[in-house]
């Protein structure tokens, strides 16, 4: 017998102080997904919140900061423009950079929208 129940919404608290980025992100990424839940199915995006509180207070090492790089590409010849990660967090916070940390640990498909709109990250 199958309960048609729809799921709660349900909110799963992160707390970023001293750890390691891909730690937090992969946390929030799992959650996102819904794998955390008895609802789990590959094919639904659950009402789940994640919430990262203090990203501000993340571990992030200098030569973590100085390394790395983002890429995108405008689509325009000699279009292809980089961003250290220094740059961006200075320009756009560092919940710009969990975001786009986090995003790349979610599946591409249709799904990878609505599960990014459940992700809150506070500073």
């Amino acid at each position: 017998m199958t309960l048609n129940t729809k799921p709660a919404l349900t909110t799963h608290v992160i707390d970023a102080t001293d750890r390691t980025l891909g730690r937090v992100a992969s946390e929030a990424a799992h959650a996102l997904l819904g794998k955390r839940s008895v609802h789990f199915a590959k094919n639904k995006a659950l009402p789940m919140k994640v919430v990262i509180e203090n990203a501000g207070r993340l571990n992030l090492p200098k030569r973590r900061t100085e390394g790395k790089v983002y890429t995108r590409y405008t689509g325009y010849p000699g279009g292809l423009r980089e961003m250290t990660m220094t740059d961006m967090i200075a320009k756009k916070g560092i919940s710009a950079v969990v975001k786009k940390t986090v995003d790349g640990m979610i599946p591409r498909n249709k799904l990878r929208a609505p599960r990014m709109k459940n992700l809150v990250i506070t500073e």
